[in-house]
């Protein structure tokens, strides 16, 4: 690196690379700025997204006046508000409403769309409503094959509880005792009471 040894050739220096790169540094600079600026605004935008799609799903919660007006709320409101975690929020009301009047195809897709959406800390809600649909179509096979994908320890008793329920649907008692006991040891009599039922129950069916 050139080394300077008065002020005079240090400001000669400046002189010449002010000259050279002078435009450069100003545009570099206007630039930088004006990506900071539009950062901003683009923050400033988001957040104010947010705020309107959690008023309106506050809102949209609050409608059960008619099942035909809530699920035309939900529609709109997945119209202007299309973000993943509250369409998956939708998905789960509208598939309630949907087993509520008989129609369980319907709850089924909605079911499969939110388990599709969520993450691993909130798809096993989805996924244990699923199987539960499932189940009540008589289709055991996809119902214990959305049970065995459920692999968030947290949600364990409730999953072995309600794999018991489909095995003992099946006729198989002893499969349905495992399942029930693995529940137990995962904590399931604090979450359900009705499980120990469900063991004694076994026991006096054998």
């Amino acid at each position: 690196m050139e080394i300077y040894s008065t002020e005079e050739q240090q400001v000669e220096a400046l002189k010449r690379f002010w000259k050279e790169y002078g435009v450069s540094i100003i545009g570099g600079a206007a630039l930088g700025l004006g990506g900071l600026f539009g950062w901003n605004a683009w923050q400033d935008h988001q957040q104010s997204q947010q705020e309107a799609a959690s008023a309106a799903f506050a809102e949209l919660m609050q409608n059960t006046s008619s099942t035909e007006q809530m699920q035309a709320a939900a529609e709109t409101f997945r119209t202007e508000h299309n973000e993943a975690g509250y369409n998956a929020l939708v998905d789960l009301m509208q598939a309630r409403v949907a087993v509520d009047s008989g129609d369980l195809s319907k709850a089924e897709t909605l079911l499969k769309d939110a388990v599709a959406k969520l993450d691993s800390s909130t798809r096993p809600l989805a996924q244990l409503r699923l199987a539960r649909v499932q189940a009540a179509q008589e289709e055991l096979a996809a119902a214990q094959a959305t049970l065995a994908a459920i692999d968030n320890e947290a949600f364990a008793a409730l999953r072995d509880e309600l794999k018991g329920d489909l095995l003992k649907q099946q006729g198989d008692l002893e499969g349905a005792r495992a399942a029930y006991e693995s529940a137990m040891q995962a904590g399931g009599a604090m979450a359900s009471p009705a499980l120990q039922l469900k063991l004694d129950g076994l026991a006096q069916a054998s």
